[in-house]
C-alpha cells in the first residue's frame, strides 16, 4: 500500500456564542494553515440545524478556501445526497474542481442530523436507498459521454448532460461510513472510497474491522475490489510537548462538546454528561477514541490504528475547537512536523545517514584531517616564506587516530 497521507476533517463543530462570520473567516485560516504545513486533504461538511455545525454549502465554502491555498485537495465532508438533485451536485462538484484548478474531491452521505431531513420533510428511513440511487446517477453524469434519462420517486432527468467535465480525469469519490454498512455497501457497489466519521469513539473504533468487511461483502458481489488506500478514517488529535499538557489544554472544551452538544442538542443514544474534564480526556486518549500526547504518542497510536482496521490510506484530523487557537494551531504544526515524516518515512534516510557518519567519524575525520595537512605542507614546499602559518592550521585539525 501507498504511504499514509494527512489531512483535516471540518464538520465543523464551533461552540455556540461566536460570531458567524468570524467562524468562517477563522475556518479559512485554517485551511491556509494546512496547506502551508503540507497537509494534503481538506473536508468540510454540510449542516442546517443544531448550532454547531455551521457551514450550509461545502462547495461555496471550499471555493472560497481554494483562493486561499495552493495544493491541497478539497472535498465535500459530506453532501447529504437526498437534500439535493443529483444534477444539481454533479455540477457544482465540477466547478469547484475547475474554480480550484483540479483539486476538488466529492464526499457524499445520507444525511447526518435527523433534525436537518425533520426540516426538509425527509423520512429517515429512505434516507439511505436515496443517497445510493442519486450516487449512481452522480457517477455517470460525470463519466458518461452521452445524455442520461432517469426516472425516480425524487427526481427526474431528460436527456441530461453536464456540458463541462471535472478537470481532473479521475475526480476522488467517497461516501461517509458510520456504524451502519450504507456507506461502505456504497464504497463496493460504485469502487470508490470512503470516509469512516464515527471512528472518534470507542465503539467506533472497534466497529473499523467489520465496517471493512462490509465494504469487501459488496466490493465482491458488483465485480470490485476495494483499495485500502482511499480508505480515510477521521480522528481527533492534539499534539503538545507533553502528554498532560496536550490534555489539559483540551479538556475543558472536550466536556463543553460532549454536555453540550453530544448529550444537550443531539442526544445522542448512550451519551451521558462528563463531571470531570481531564478524567473524561484522558479516557478518551486511553480508550483509542483520540490521541492526546506528544509527537512520540501519536506516531505510536496511528501504528495501533493501523493495526486494528487492517490499514488505511488518508488520516484525516477531525477538527475542532477544544483547545485555544494558538494551542490548536501549533498542535498541527508539531504533527506535521514531527509524526507525519515519521510516519511517511522521510526520517528513516536522514537517520540512515547519519548512523554511518557516525560509525566511521574518527577514520572520516583522519582523512580529512591528513589531506588538509598534506595540502598545506605542499603549498609550503613551494611558498617556504609562508610556512610561519603552518602550526596554527594543524592545531586545529583533528587528531590522527582520535
Amino acid at each position: 500500500m501507498t504511504r499514509l497521507r494527512f489531512g483535516a476533517f471540518l464538520a465543523p463543530h464551533h461552540p455556540i456564542g461566536e460570531h458567524p462570520h468570524l467562524l468562517f473567516r477563522r475556518d479559512l485560516a485554517l485551511a491556509r494553515h494546512l496547506d502551508e504545513l503540507g497537509y494534503e486533504e481538506f473536508w468540510c461538511g454540510e449542516h442546517h440545524s443544531g448550532g454547531w455545525e455551521t457551514i450550509g454549502s461545502p462547495e461555496m465554502f471550499l471555493a472560497a478556501a481554494g483562493e486561499d491555498t495552493k495544493r491541497i485537495k478539497l472535498g465535500t465532508g459530506v453532501v447529504s445526497l437526498p437534500y439535493h438533485h443529483p444534477f444539481h451536485v454533479a455540477q457544482r462538484i465540477v466547478q469547484l474542481d475547475h474554480m480550484t484548478g483540479g483539486r476538488a474531491m466529492l464526499g457524499v452521505g445520507p444525511g447526518a442530523l435527523p433534525s436537518d431531513a425533520f426540516m426538509l420533510g425527509i423520512d429517515p428511513a429512505t434516507q439511505r436507498d436515496r443517497m445510493d440511487e442519486a450516487l449512481g446517477v452522480i457517477i455517470q453524469l460525470l463519466r458518461s459521454e452521452e445524455p442520461i434519462s432517469y426516472e425516480g420517486e425524487w427526481f427526474t432527468l431528460r436527456n441530461a448532460f453536464l456540458q463541462i467535465k471535472p478537470m481532473q480525469e479521475d475526480l476522488p469519490i467517497v461516501a461517509a461510513s458510520t456504524l451502519s454498512p450504507a456507506g461502505m455497501k456504497a464504497a463496493g457497489k460504485y469502487d470508490i472510497g470512503v470516509i469512516s466519521v464515527a471512528s472518534n469513539s470507542a465503539e467506533g473504533l472497534a466497529a473499523l474491522p467489520t465496517q471493512w468487511g462490509f465494504g469487501e461483502t459488496y466490493a465482491r458481489e458488483h465485480g470490485n475490489v476495494l483499495d485500502r488506500a482511499k480508505w480515510r478514517i477521521n480522528m481527533p488529535w492534539h499534539i503538545a510537548p507533553t502528554k498532560e499538557q496536550a490534555i489539559q489544554e483540551v479538556a475543558e472544551g472536550v466536556k463543553r462538546w460532549h454536555n453540550e452538544y453530544n448529550v444537550d442538542i443531539l442526544g445522542r443514544p448512550g451519551a451521558k454528561p462528563a463531571e470531570d474534564a481531564i478524567a473524561f480526556a484522558t479516557a478518551m486518549d486511553r480508550n483509542g477514541g483520540a490521541i492526546f500526547g506528544t509527537p512520540e504518542d501519536a506516531v505510536a497510536a496511528i501504528e495501533r490504528l493501523q493495526k486494528v482496521s487492517g490499514g488505511f490510506g488518508v488520516l484525516l484530523a477531525f477538527a475542532h475547537d477544544w483547545a485555544d487557537r494558538e494551542a490548536t494551531f501549533r498542535s498541527y504544526e508539531l504533527f506535521a512536523r514531527y509524526v507525519i515524516p515519521r510516519v511517511q518515512g522521510f526520517l528513516r534516510p536522514i537517520e540512515s545517514s547519519a548512523d554511518q557518519v557516525r560509525a566511521k567519524k574518527a577514520e572520516l575525520m583522519e582523512a580529512a584531517g591528513q589531506a588538509v595537512l598534506g595540502a598545506i605542507r605542499a603549498h609550503n614546499a613551494t611558498h617556504p616564506r609562508q610556512q610561519k602559518a603552518e602550526p596554527a592550521v594543524v592545531d586545529a585539525l583533528p587528531t590522527p587516530g582520535a
